[in-house]
């Protein structure tokens, strides 16, 4: 690009050059060769004028090489999902007539795909993402246009908020495609071109990559915070997220809430049906617990047969009405070879004064109180028994 430019600006010095020794030419000549020097004039303008527009297009391509550089550099410097996901949207979105982006990612193990989006609604973008041909073969690219029956009409230019048209182009991956980068615009009217597919195409070949590592490395930590027997997160994930929440909440002052349970005599379970069937107890009620808990909820194992429940904008009322579905879910039918198992729990709310540590060892308190009531029940900290289920 800089020789390019380097070209650029030599040419037009020599055309001026030339220009100049023409028009002394000129002052030396008769009048019969005012009109050949007029035609030459024009040719050199003509000329001029071309090459300065090949000067302008020449800073848009260095310029557009630039930022494209830039984002790729961005993309491949960082690990986070969220972090990548967003540039490469940001960098999509910039496409000359698109006003929202799209990238949709299938869970290989046949879970809810990941969407990110930019410019487009929840709803939008899970009525437009891209999956690919019906066939299942891999298309180079995917345009899509829209028409809307039950406007009655065909969109207009006042439509500002309908799409009209959309581009897809696939994110390579090491082995296989990851999904789909898609742009979308709301102007009525525009069409994608071959260009904007190129530089789609150019976009997703360096995304790609980098969602796929920051995938991985999400993947990896998830693992890495979960329970390997009972696929709840682990102790380590409790407290970073307990101390999390806290801080959240104390900031914008919303309620906290918090379970501490564990399963009634299970040493004496252990004692007598062995660990094996033991532990298989354990992760049949881990499965219970994951199936009652609400999508905020964050259920971990503490340690041992010990579990905490955290409870985002929610009160101790909340926090004994879920725990009385635990019950419920676990204790319901038996669990393998131990029989029906209760638990005992302690509840507690956060108040202005606690931090994680406190909270923590007010529930914990309230769940040891619990167990010398007599079990199978819940306490409230600092408050009486709540009484069993």
């Amino acid at each position: 690009m800089t020789t390019l430019l380097t070209g650029i600006s030599v040419g037009l010095g020599a055309l001026v050059v030339l220009l100049l020794a023409l028009l002394v030419v000129r002052w030396r000549s008769d009048t019969r060769t005012d009109e050949r020097v007029a035609e030459v004039v024009r040719s050199l303008n003509g000329r001029m004028d071309e090459l300065g527009r090949e000067l302008a297009g020449a800073l848009e391509r260095a310029e557009e090489e630039g930022r494209r550089s830039r984002i790729f550099g961005e993309l491949a410097g960082s690990i986070d999902l969220d972090e990548v996901l967003s540039r490469a949207l940001e960098a999509a979105g910039a496409l000359e007539g698109a006003d929202a982006a799209l990238v949709m990612l299938p869970d290989v193990q046949g879970g809810k795909p990941l969407v990110a989006t930019l410019g487009l609604s929840v709803e939008e973008a899970e009525r437009h993402a891209i999956t690919g041909p019906p066939d299942g073969r891999l298309a180079r690219s995917i345009s899509m246009s829209y028409t809307y029956p039950e406007l009655g009409r065909q969109p207009e230019d006042g439509d500002e908020e309908i799409v009209h048209a959309g581009l897809a182009v696939p994110l390579p991956g090491e082995t296989q495609t990851l999904g789909y980068l898609t742009v979308f615009t709301r102007s009525k009217g525009h069409d994608f071109t071959d260009d904007d597919v190129r530089m789609l195409e150019t976009l997703a070949l360096g995304a790609g990559p980098a969602i796929e590592n920051a995938r991985r490395f999400r993947e990896a930590r998830q693992l890495a915070d979960l329970d390997a027997l009972t696929g709840l997160h682990n102790r380590r994930f409790f407290h970073e997220t307990l101390a999390r929440e806290c801080a959240r909440a104390h900031r914008y002052e919303r309620k906290l809430a918090l379970i501490v349970f564990d399963l009634d005599d299970f040493k004496d379970i252990n004692d007598r049906i062995g660990h094996l069937a033991g532990d298989a107890a354990l992760a049949e009620a881990a499965e219970r617990v994951r199936d009652v808990v609400r999508t905020a909820d964050i259920a971990c194992r503490v340690g041992g047969d010990e579990f905490g429940v955290i409870l985002p904008e929610s009160s101790l009322e909340d926090a004994d009405q879920l725990y009385r579905r635990i019950l419920s879910a676990v204790s319901s039918r038996p669990l393998g070879a131990a029989g029906k198992i209760y638990l005992s729990a302690g509840v507690a709310e956060l108040r202005p004064e606690d931090d994680p540590v406190s909270l923590f060892q007010r529930a914990d308190d309230a769940l040891y109180r619990a167990k010398e009531a007599g079990k199978g029940r819940v306490v409230a900290a600092n408050a009486p028994r709540l009484g069993p289920a």
